[in-house]
């Protein structure tokens, strides 16, 4: 009797961490399938937007750094506080866990954790704006004069911290050989690939598509309303060709888009899952124009047999082949999307089905979980 009670092992207690749960993208598909796989869960976050997560992650164990103690004014304009970051994320009290799982796209990684805790990490992306995206940064939010001298100083210290954040996982996942790349090079270390679920969508929505044909109308866009995403280059693009296209997304960019923008183009804001499904099967290609580690939209263009028109930088060229599934475009300029818009409608109807549908199943729900359960089973 005293044998066995002796022998039996405690179960083990796994942390969940995220970096902002304010918006809904691609990191929060994949970081929600992973809450998914450990529903008893706690999770830790920098800040949490119920209203914006539409009812995801409803029930669950949210716990939030001291940022969610600030006003709800400054919350919704969190990104004034990024020198707070850092600190934010180290004050995450961890101590009770045996095991955290981490998603990160720059600050998770960065948790604190005993010596005896084991700290998985999934990477969505090196910290950009500290790293190869820097310069973009600062034209974008104006810097200059002060300002400019004091947001370089800034960079240099994130840069510095998030060289040793990254040093802090037992180990270290990521979306694409892309950023597998990217990771050795900044942080040398070497990281382990694990494709996103970004089939999830497909797989949870295909009856909300009928089996009758849908008439393809409109080009499509899924991405946040942010600079970054180079949705103001589509925009142009389409004003001169005059052809439908459809916007799906929220962010601070989108009055500017909407002023900007002719009567062919419309914002639907954010959708549904079962409504996001039913526009991509209505959809005569998807535009894909920022450089990204990943690529969860093009995945689900595909899994619906859209084509896509992609900047051909970043991980996407691990999901599209040209000619075949899309098409690429080389430079984020007006013109050059719509050049490769026009080179599309020439070949719309030779781009191989078959060939869309065998590039998404890579990226199924099924062998995401499969690998990561693996990953983690090793490490501990």
């Amino acid at each position: 009797m005293m044998e066995t009670m002796y022998s039996t092992k405690r179960e083990k207690k796994i942390a969940l961490v995220h970096d902002f749960l304010v918006s809904y993208g691609g990191a929060e598909r994949v970081f929600e399938e992973i809450a998914l796989m450990y529903p008893s869960a706690p999770i830790y976050t920098l800040l949490y937007d119920k209203e914006k997560m539409k009812g995801r992650f409803e029930g669950r164990d949210i716990r939030v750094s001291w940022l969610g103690r600030i006003p709800k004014f400054f919350q919704k304009r969190y990104r004034f506080f990024l020198p707070f970051f850092p600190a934010a994320v180290e004050t995450l009290d961890l101590r009770e866990f045996d095991m955290v799982i981490s998603s990160s796209g720059a600050w998770s990684k960065g948790i604190v954790t005993r010596l005896h805790t084991k700290h998985i990490a999934y990477l969505h992306s090196p910290m950009r704006y500290a790293w190869d995206y820097h310069e973009e940064y600062l034209r974008e939010i104006g810097a200059r004069g002060r300002l400019k001298i004091f947001s370089r100083m800034l960079i240099s210290y994130l840069r510095i911290w998030d060289f040793q954040a990254a040093a802090r996982p037992d180990m270290l996942l990521v979306n694409s050989h892309y950023t597998k790349s990217r990771v050795k090079k900044y942080y040398k270390r070497d990281a382990e690939v694990i494709y996103p679920p970004a089939l999830s969508l497909f797989e949870k929505n295909q009856h909300a598509t009928t089996g009758s044909q849908i008439e393809k109308t409109s080009f499509l866009v899924v991405s946040r309303l942010t600079r970054s995403k180079k949705i103001d280059i589509v925009v142009e693009a389409f004003n001169k060709l005059a052809l439908p296209l459809t916007i799906v997304g929220i962010g601070p960019e989108k009055e500017r888009l909407e002023k900007m923008s002719e009567k062919n183009i419309s914002f639907v804001g954010f959708q549904s899952d079962e409504d996001l499904a039913k526009l991509y099967q209505s959809a005569r290609a998807l535009i894909f124009p920022s450089e990204e580690d990943f690529g969860m939209v093009a995945v689900e263009a595909l899994s619906f047999t859209v084509p896509v028109i992609a900047f051909e930088y970043g991980g996407i060229r691990e999901i599209v082949e040209e000619g075949e599934t899309g098409e690429f475009f080389h430079a984020q300029a007006p013109e050059i999307i719509a050049e490769a818009v026009r080179r599309f409608l020439m070949n719309e109807d030779r781009y191989d089905k078959e060939a869309m549908r065998r590039s998404a199943s890579r990226f199924s729900l099924e062998t995401f979980r499969m690998s990561l359960r693996k990953s983690i089973e090793e490490e501990s």
